[in-house]
C-alpha cells in the first residue's frame, strides 16, 4: 500500500505533527487513518508525560533549594553566633568536603559550641535535640580524657 498526500495532510492538520511523523504513523498502522491518529495521540502522551515528570522534578528541586535558603544552620558559642549559613550551603559543603565538615562538627561540639537549625519563622528543627545529645556525649568523652 502506498501512502497518499491527502492522508498525510489530514493527519498533520488534526495533530500538528510533521510530515515525517504522519508518514511513520500511517506506515505503522497500515494506512488506517483512525489507527494512525490513535498512534500519534499515544506517542505524544508519552512524550508529554516524560516532559511533565522532568518539569515536576525541576520544580520540586527549586522549592527545596528555596526552603533550604530560608532555613539556617547556626553554630553558637554561649550567646555568640560563630557561623550562620543557609542549610543549602551547609549541605553543599558537607557533600563536597565531608571529612572536613564532619571533623569541624566534632570539634565544634567538643569545644562546647551549640548547633541549631532554625526555620525562617524562628522555630528550631527537631534535629537540634540530636545535636545537643551529641554535644553532651562529646563533652563527656573530652572530660574523661582531660582527667
Amino acid at each position: 500500500m502506498s501512502i497518499n498526500l491527502e492522508d498525510v495532510d489530514l493527519i498533520r492538520k488534526r495533530t500538528g505533527v510533521s510530515y515525517n511523523d504522519a508518514k511513520e504513523a500511517l506506515e505503522q498502522c497500515n494506512n488506517d487513518l483512525v489507527e494512525a491518529l490513535a498512534y500519534i495521540e499515544k506517542k505524544n502522551n508519552l512524550k508529554t508525560h516524560k516532559v511533565c515528570c522532568g518539569e515536576n522534578l525541576i520544580s520540586k528541586s527549586k522549592d527545596l533549594i528555596k526552603k533550604g535558603n530560608k532555613t539556617r544552620f547556626i553554630l553558637k558559642k554561649k550567646d555568640d553566633v560563630v557561623l550562620n549559613l543557609p542549610v543549602t550551603i551547609a549541605g553543599i559543603v558537607t557533600v563536597v568536603a565531608f571529612p572536613l565538615a564532619a571533623t569541624g562538627l566534632v570539634l565544634a561540639l567538643a569545644t562546647n559550641h551549640k548547633v541549631k537549625i532554625e526555620k525562617q519563622n524562628g522555630e528550631e528543627v527537631k534535629t537540634t535535640e540530636v545535636f545537643d545529645k551529641m554535644s553532651s556525649v562529646v563533652n563527656n568523652v573530652t572530660n574523661q580524657f582531660s582527667k
